[in-house]
């Protein structure tokens, strides 16, 4: 650095970090290539720290970039993943640390396989193959199931011995194929499409032992999973372990973490489906001693109700109150009727009493002249006259021989010349 010091003259902190800093500035760009082993975004801040681990020395740098280039990596970087950076060395003097400032991140190894999985899957998401409205739900109990798998392998055992252990009437169907290599995804849907076309075989099991991403790497082959994607029947996917996700693992129907996993979801138990069917049993007769206990305790408190204990009693009670009231209507018809009656009668006798007839029964009599007129003064009927007399029990036929005229009555006067009544 040319500096020169001494115990009497050291240099300060700051020169010394200020002349690392620029002498480190001065170094050009590199390409590094190493494993994310830490990645930390701190919330607020524009930068990104890495540390980046050599995969076979114990040692580590740090590396800082945009949040801008770290946003563009597709597929997201993830902690793990293999990557090759470009980076220029940079020396922050105030804490004295040491980093590479990159521009420029690649996935390579199993990191650029990972990326190339990651765009295949982001494309097929995005045509709709892996919607959950897609899915197929598996029958309860299937007739035949069409098992995929490698000949002899672990997966077909363990799938074929807990499915029988489970469902000892189990019926499969095995095509033997390739599990890993060039040919494996081609294989794998030629004995999906002869299972799917098999009208016995009610799902398909595509199973598969662990492995590294290289040996899973034809069950993400997009032809593979479109085939999945169309056929009729549901597929299961029982590929290597928890851990392992595979493409097939995202369009198949029903995702079974390993291959045992995958014979418990497609084949009941029939002891568990026993033992379902017992507690449904006993919990129906519980249900239907309960029910006819109750109806019987209504229809017991129904019968115990003085209507139903006697019958009749209520109906003799009606009848005496039938018979009362109709007694009361006959006695209150009897009333009317005799007043009726009575009133008739004073009715009657009020009208006889001012008919003609009564008069001529005390001796009057009714003079009437040929043309029926009643005659009311002499002066009406003249000598040689016919005339009608009526009596009260009937009629007379006389003839006028002479008529005489009542004397007019004069008022009377007084002594001083008035008139006066007598």
């Amino acid at each position: 650095m040319g500096l020169e010091t001494s115990p009497e003259k050291p240099a300060p902190v700051r020169q010394i970090a200020n002349l690392i800093s620029g002498w480190v500035d001065r170094l050009g760009a590199i390409w590094v290539e190493g494993q994310v082993a830490q990645l930390s975004r701190r919330q607020g801040m524009n930068t990104v720290f890495l540390t980046l681990r050599d995969p076979v020395a114990d040692v580590s740098i740090s590396v800082t970039c945009s949040r801008l280039l770290f946003d563009s990596l597709n597929p997201p970087l993830v902690e793990g993943a293999g990557v090759v950076v470009h980076a220029k060395p940079s020396y922050y003097a105030n804490r004295g640390t040491l980093s590479l400032r990159a521009n420029d991140i690649r996935m390579v190894g199993l990191g650029e396989l990972l990326a190339r999985i990651e765009r295949r899957r982001q494309l097929l998401a995005a045509e709709g193959l892996f919607a959950a409205e897609l899915k197929r739900p598996l029958p309860f109990l299937p007739r035949r199931i069409g098992l995929i798998t490698g000949g002899g392998s672990a997966a077909e055992r363990d799938v074929l011995e807990v499915a029988r252990r489970r469902w000892p009437a189990v019926d499969f169907r095995v095509v033997h194929t390739a599990v890993q290599g060039t040919q494996a995804a081609a294989e794998i849907m030629s004995a999906l499409d002869r299972l799917d076309h098999d009208p016995e075989v009610d799902v398909i099991v595509i199973a598969r032992g662990g492995g590294s991403v290289e040996d899973l790497l034809p069950f993400s082959d997009e032809g593979l999973v479109r085939a999945v994607a169309k056929a009729r029947t549901p597929v299961v996917s029982a590929i290597g372990h928890e851990p392992d996700s595979p493409l097939l693992d995202l369009v198949a129907d029903r995702r079974a973490a390993t291959p045992t996993d995958a014979a418990k979801t497609i084949v009941p138990d029939v002891a568990e489906e026993m033992e379902r069917v017992r507690h449904a049993r006993d919990r129906l007769r519980a249900h239907l001693s309960t029910y006819l206990s109750r109806e019987q305790h209504l229809l017991d408190a129904i019968r115990a109700r003085p209507s139903l204990a006697d019958p009749t009693r209520h109906l003799d009670d009606r009848s005496l109150e039938v018979d009362q009231l109709r007694d009361r209507a006959r006695r209150t018809l009897h009333h009317q009727l005799d007043r009726a009656g009575n009133d008739l009668g004073h009715q009657l006798a009020r009208v006889r009493s001012l008919s003609p007839l009564a008069t001529l029964s005390r001796g009057y009599a009714v003079v009437q002249d040929a043309e029926g007129h009643v005659v009311t003064s002499v002066d009406t009927v003249g000598k040689g006259k016919t005339v009608r007399i009526r009596v009260a029990d009937g009629r007379i036929s006389a003839r006028v021989t002479s008529t005489t005229p009542d004397p007019v009555e004069q008022p009377a006067t007084d002594a001083s010349g008035g008139d006066t009544d007598e």
